[in-house]
């Protein structure tokens, strides 16, 4: 375990609790530690963002970035919750592996899931990531953002490959962006797994802002181009439901492109 690290969250969480302004002697007494590395440990996360200290008084309080990063997690969760019985349709009505999925910096988080009940069938995992560039639903909710090439690299930081067919090149990615906003949903041709394609489309709240996209993953040996403008079809009929019930006024306009909506790429640990 990271000391450091837990000591930093373990002192956020104390000052939550307090529910008030608390001073460096209050954070040493209550950590048994000297008061020069309590003073460090909460100038730290001032500097991080996660705390601020009142210039009057030299007390210290947690910042409202707690609040944001909590009502994106609630938003999150509500979302999943919401939008179940538009993927259980879907799942239903195509037999493919659908999911629900939100982007996290440089990756996609898989918030829900339905199986594919037949006996070749693509897998993926609730609470699993994957590189945005390289699946459907990331390359949906990129495409949503509307993000200039300089931005892709400052998002994505280095395209990896991970197999033969993924996209290394932000160029040739900016484009197959574009693509996928004008067509309306976006592809993965077996650009993460090998044997595995994909469908992904976004689902837009009532401000027509991207919030999370609506997923499939096939098989590559179901997914010729016939078959796959069909599953698109079902899929942005569900995508389009969804949106509905989230708030969005079909032929309403979406939201403008919003780069603030993706984060910086998380540096590996």
């Amino acid at each position: 375990m990271d000391s450091t690290l837990a000591k930093g969250l373990a002192a956020i969480e104390w000052m939550v609790r307090q529910q008030r302004d608390c001073r460096v002697t209050e954070l040493a007494q209550a950590f048994g530690m000297a008061r020069s590395n309590a003073h460090r440990t909460l100038q730290t996360l001032v500097e991080c963002g996660w705390a601020v200290q009142d210039p009057g008084t030299s007390t210290y309080r947690p910042s409202l970035r707690l609040f944001e990063l909590g009502a994106m997690v609630s938003e999150a969760s509500d979302i999943g919750s919401l939008l179940r019985p538009h993927l259980a349709q879907l799942a239903q009505a195509t037999g493919e592996t659908i999911h629900l999925a939100v982007l996290d910096g440089a990756e996609i988080v898989y918030l829900d899931k339905f199986d594919s009940p037949l006996p070749v069938a693509a897998y993926s995992r609730i609470g699993g990531r994957a590189a945005a560039y390289c699946v459907a639903s990331g390359k949906a909710l990129l495409a949503a953002a509307g993000l200039s090439v300089p931005a892709l690299q400052e998002c994505l930081g280095t395209l990896e490959p991970h197999t033969r067919n993924s996209i290394t090149d932000f160029g040739t990615l900016f484009n197959e962006l574009e693509r996928s906003r004008a067509r309306g949903y976006a592809e993965n041709r077996e650009e993460w797994r090998i044997g595995v394609c994909g469908l992904g489309v976004p689902v837009l709240n009532a401000r027509g802002e991207a919030v999370a996209a609506v997923g499939m993953s096939v098989p590559s040996i179901r997914f010729a181009r016939t078959q796959a403008r069909g599953l698109a079809d079902h899929l942005m009929a569900c995508a389009r439901d969804a949106s509905v019930t989230l708030g969005y006024r079909v032929g309403a306009a979406p939201a403008g492109p919003s780069p603030m909506s993706i984060t910086k790429r998380r540096r590996p640990e």
